[in-house]
């Protein structure tokens, strides 16, 4: 009798040895305290860590969330946290990982996002990412995981340099987006970051476009996180002297300004398999699509 193997059974199959030939070249720097990197920009009372401090959990509740800031701002580097989302029904709820010139969604912020849009008990989560240059965003995409975030730690890692910004989950790359030298561009490489996490209600457009509420029987919402990791430029005013072909930061080198072959692989997997959406390919929105689109993620 013939066996036949299921198009999820393959897809998993594919996964593994996806995040298996990835590349593991990156560094990380010693992580810390939650007290050493962070601190918390509200509701302390809904933040809590494990017995040992190692762990740290975010929640929702009717009343509110929860987020917390570094003390630090940077100028490029290598940006990594753990995170376990929200399990069961999560419809509503977000957790958001994110970069951003400035405390609040001020009018010219930059800002290199991470959201998790939580939905109904069984479906699958969506990870939503997004940049923003002087206050304006419009630059989303969204991809599916090839595993479920809420049962185990996952990384999620940002890649920032003068030349491109990598997304990665697990170090395989989801989203590249390139710099180069043209009038107008929307590549944020000017203003130092800092690295925020929270946790909020957005039901009025996360979970199909607001058409799922957040069932506030089941709170509260809990996010969990660990293992922040940052190699990457500390920001000392006026301006840092960090950003050099002749440094040994090696997300500043040459081979940090391009995907390597293995990471060229993993990425055109994604593509493939795991893009819901691109506002590079929504011409409906974009009649006259942005002028990054015509960048190439392989050069």
């Amino acid at each position: 009798m013939e066996r036949r193997v299921s198009p999820m059974s393959t897809l998993l199959f594919i996964a593994a040895l996806v995040a298996s030939l990835c590349s593991s070249s990156q560094a990380d720097e010693s992580k810390g305290t939650f007290e050493d990197n962070f601190n918390i920009m509200w509701s302390e009372d809904h933040f809590k860590t494990s017995e040992d401090g190692q762990i740290w959990y975010l929640s929702l509740d009717k009343e509110t969330g929860c987020g917390f800031q570094t003390k630090q701002r940077y100028r490029f580097g290598w940006f990594s946290m753990k995170l376990k989302l929200v399990g069961g029904d999560s419809a509503g709820v977000v957790t958001a990982y994110y970069m951003c010139t400035e405390n609040g969604a001020g009018p010219t912020r930059d800002e290199l996002d991470f959201e998790f849009l939580g939905n109904r008990t069984g479906q699958p989560y969506l990870i939503q990412t997004n940049i923003y240059k002087n206050g304006t965003g419009g630059r989303e995409m969204r991809h599916m995981l090839w595993f479920d975030p809420t049962e185990d730690f996952h990384s999620y890692s940002v890649l920032w340099n003068n030349h491109q910004i990598v997304f990665f989950v697990d170090k395989v790359p989801v989203r590249v987006f390139k710099n180069a030298d043209y009038a107008n561009n929307f590549f944020p490489n000017e203003k130092p970051m800092y690295l925020f996490s929270s946790i909020w209600n957005a039901d009025e457009w996360a979970t199909r476009g607001g058409l799922e509420k957040t069932d506030w029987k089941k709170a509260p919402f809990v996010s969990s996180y660990k293992d922040f990791s940052v190699d990457g430029c500390q920001w000392e005013d006026p301006y840092p002297e960090c950003v050099s072909t002749t440094t040994k930061n090696w997300w500043d080198q040459y081979d940090a300004w391009h995907l390597s072959d293995d990471q060229k692989m993993d990425y055109a997997w994604v593509e493939r398999n795991l893009v819901i959406y691109d506002y590079c390919k929504d011409s409906e929105r974009y009649p006259t699509l942005p002028e990054e689109c015509s960048l190439s993620p392989w050069d």
